[in-house]
């Protein structure tokens, strides 16, 4: 975190010493140590403080950490959004296909085990709506940027929102040409 590299800085400048500074800010002095080598972090009565004292500013004195922790934040929320997606992916295929069989061998009671799939399934897929609402991400070009650790810029993302409901109407449509082909196939298989 730069914002020890800030304490470190402003405290040489002002030629005081750790020890010195943990008075003056109310804390002991390997507390002081411990934020310059980026063990710890300031809470945000410290960091008023040695704003403060070093007559900076707090965006001076944590300069840079907001980047850091932004890009942070994202690479995580990127990582939880694949593997959710993922996990999503194989579930919706694991419940698609194995209907079928599982009516073969168990015959109606393999419902039970089928819902108990289709509720995880369907969970995951809330997890992965609810990453892209909070987000704000919704179209595959949002998805592919935030992927890449980007954002649309102001025009590009006007556009994105101009195929939202057209993308809504395409999604209800393959959803039910979807669900209407797999009971068409159970029919098939299982003629009633």
């Amino acid at each position: 975190m730069e914002v020890g590299t800030q304490i470190k800085k402003y405290r040489s400048e002002m030629g005081i010493s750790q020890e010195k500074l943990a008075e003056m800010v109310y804390v002991s002095r390997q507390t002081v140590s411990n934020w310059e080598t980026g063990k710890n972090y300031p809470d945000i009565h410290s960091l008023l403080l040695l704003s403060s004292l070093f007559k900076v500013s707090l965006d001076q004195l944590i300069k840079g950490d907001v980047a850091i922790m932004q890009q942070e934040i994202t690479e995580m929320e990127i990582k939880k959004l694949n593997r959710y997606g993922w996990i999503y992916a194989g579930l919706l295929l694991l419940v698609v296909v194995s209907l079928p069989p599982l009516l073969m061998w168990l015959d109606w009671w393999a419902l039970a085990p089928w819902g108990v799939l289709l509720a995880f399934t369907i969970w995951f897929a809330f997890q992965v709506e609810k990453l892209k609402r909070d987000n704000a991400i919704f179209t595959y070009k949002e998805i592919v940027a935030f992927m890449n650790g980007k954002r649309l810029d102001e025009m590009q993302r006007q556009q994105e929102l101009g195929k939202r409901p057209y993308q809504r109407l395409l999604f209800l449509l393959g959803s039910t040409a979807a669900g209407f082909l797999v009971g068409l196939l159970l029919w098939r298989v299982f003629p009633f």
